[in-house]
């Protein structure tokens, strides 16, 4: 059985901030749910694009997995392509979109969908997926706050917060 979740997010972050707040995979253990540890093996650059291969060991009490992914970064189009490589999925696709609304603020679009391999593993770490997938695009938008900053009132700071 798969998994799908899909959301669209307007932060007050500008769409090249998002990207490259997302884009910065090695940072992910200090916020992502579940991601305690995450490794980038290869890196090429290409006509623009960036083509990461990297393994992320999610988990959660006594259990830990590792997912192998190849991540597809444009930085032009503000957009980020994961495809899944190896690991406990069947199969596993996700993309982030990052479309500008104005200089300060970005719709950020998040995409996934997943299906894993064994069944009783499934049923064992599915509502946990479910779960840290769902809160994604909150870490990320919180992340974006604690970094680049926001005022009282909601409001980007000019500068970023340390």
């Amino acid at each position: 059985m798969s998994h799908k979740f899909e959301t669209t997010r307007r932060v007050p972050h500008s769409a090249g901030q998002m990207f490259d707040l997302v884009a910065d995979m090695k940072s992910y253990p200090e916020f992502v749910p579940l991601c305690s540890d995450i490794k980038v093996h290869s890196v090429r650059e290409r006509n623009g694009k960036t083509l990461c291969i990297s393994d992320m060991t999610v988990a959660y009490k006594m259990i830990r997995e590792t997912l192998t992914t190849q991540v597809l970064l444009k930085p032009d189009e503000h957009r980020i392509e994961v495809s899944y490589l190896e690991g406990p999925f069947r199969f596993l696709e996700n993309t982030w979109t990052f479309t500008p609304v104005d200089e300060g603020s970005c719709d950020v679009h998040f995409f996934i969908e997943y299906e894993f391999k064994n069944r009783a593993l499934g049923m064992l770490m599915g509502s946990m997926f479910d779960y840290a997938f769902r809160r994604f695009s909150t870490a990320f938008e919180q992340r974006a706050d604690k970094i680049y900053g926001r005022d009282e009132g909601g409001v980007p700071s000019a500068s970023p917060v340390a």
